[in-house]
């Protein structure tokens, strides 16, 4: 089976859109998480706390003839693509339009104002706001369709609109399609743009925070004090490719992706079950040929949920006890939904090589209904590790695990 590695990378994130830039924020415990005024409006939102990438401005970036077709989460997913590629030396490469390159992508939703204009006309029967591009910008799968009408992509479009798992299944199944010779490189990941739209849908569930006067240090992974995620924004794609294909080309290999595992709780919609959790790692273990034992470190979802934050805690201590490092880096993103389990995987991946791995923010007191892990926490910690794994779960009990080699 073919290997398949990683030979670019980028994202946005709330702390910026570079590694140095964003190394640096998290070495010096810089949170992105802000109060949100405009939403003061909004008096049935208890929270007021949330995570934009404001310094990301997605006007005219690209000519408008090439905008129409996108919304915010479109520019962010299409700009961390063209990073990526760039940085792989793929940006200009023939290869591109050969067929042989697709994108695996989603979002948990698409753009949310043409949905207030789908909106608009239901109410009153006038269809002004409306376009021929409205919907484009407004479906679940807007990332990885302008992602490849952007780049001229005819291979396969892979949509991976599954919540907080979009990302990482979107990587997921990208490799899949590599391994199996369908492609030979890949773009992968996942995207969110921020709205009150996805804050209300948590804190319908009572899951959102309302420490509405310390947003920094709000967001609480795996710490007793915590009272709910709160939501970011942001984006991240990867550049995947066969080994033998990169080599021939002489792209630099940043990681491999060994392993990578998916299934469902089939129990509840919203409460994540622990057991098929533990399931999925083992299958993303046994997927990459590895035991729990060479893992050196996980990138934990953790999204500063009480039941989120317990069952995953019980599930990777089944599956590696307490012995291996984790974190979450929600404490200084937010929850960036279907952007997530990309930027976690990007970021793991730059840890990994750094020698460097950041702390959870704001874990000061782990709630004892948690398992006993060694949570990385206060200034982060130097590990010279080969392999890591990266966990995401979602909304409809959908569960994945990547394992990564450094190279």
């Amino acid at each position: 089976m073919r290997r398949v590695v990683v030979t670019g990378m980028a994202g946005v994130t709330s702390l910026g859109g570079d590694w140095p830039t964003i190394h640096a924020a998290l070495r010096d415990g810089r949170s992105g998480v802000r109060y949100i005024s405009d939403w003061e409006r909004l008096e049935d939102l208890n929270t007021r706390l949330g995570a934009p990438a404001d310094w990301f401005d997605d006007k005219g970036i690209y000519p408008r003839k090439k905008m129409r077709s996108m919304g915010r989460v479109a520019v962010l997913a299409v700009r961390a693509a063209e990073r990526a590629l760039t940085q792989a030396g793929l940006i200009d490469d023939p290869i591109l339009r050969s067929g042989r390159v697709g994108v695996a992508s989603g979002s948990s939703y698409g753009s949310t104002p043409p949905t207030v204009d789908f909106a608009h006309f239901i109410e009153t029967g006038k269809a002004g706001p409306l376009s021929a591009t409205s919907y484009i910008r407004m479906m679940s799968h807007t990332t990885p369709v302008n992602i490849a009408i952007y780049f001229g992509l005819s291979g396969r479009v892979i949509t991976t609109s599954s919540a907080c798992t979009s990302g990482s299944q979107g990587i997921g199944y990208a490799v899949e399609a590599i391994r199996h010779g369908y492609a030979d490189a890949m773009i992968a990941g996942g995207a969110e743009e921020f709205c009150p739209t996805m804050a209300v849908v948590f804190d319908t569930l009572f899951a959102t925070s309302a420490k509405n006067d310390d947003p920094a240090h709000a967001s609480r992974p795996f710490d007793r004090d915590r009272d709910g995620l709160i939501i970011g924004e942001g984006a991240a794609m990867l550049v995947l490719e066969d080994y033998e294909h990169a080599r021939a080309r002489g792209a630099e290999c940043l990681a491999e992706v060994i392993g990578f595992a998916t299934n469902a709780d089939g129990t509840h919609v919203t409460e994540p079950a622990a057991e098929t959790q533990d399931i999925v790692m083992r299958l993303a273990l046994a997927n990459a040929g590895v035991g729990p034992e060479t893992i050196g470190f996980v990138s934990g979802h953790a999204p500063a949920t009480e039941i989120g934050d317990i069952a995953e805690s019980r599930a990777t201590h089944q599956v590696f006890g307490g012995r291996v490092p984790i974190h979450s880096l929600k404490g200084h993103f937010g929850h960036t939904l279907g952007a997530c389990g990309a930027i976690e995987a990007w970021l793991t991946i730059e840890m990994m090589n750094e020698g460097w791995f950041a702390p959870t923010a704001n874990l000061e007191n782990p709630d004892s209904r948690c398992a006993e892990l060694d949570y990385v926490v206060g200034e982060g910690r130097n590990l010279d590790i080969e392999y890591a794994v990266s966990n995401n779960f979602a909304f409809g009990g959908i569960n994945t695990s990547i394992v990564l080699k450094r190279l």
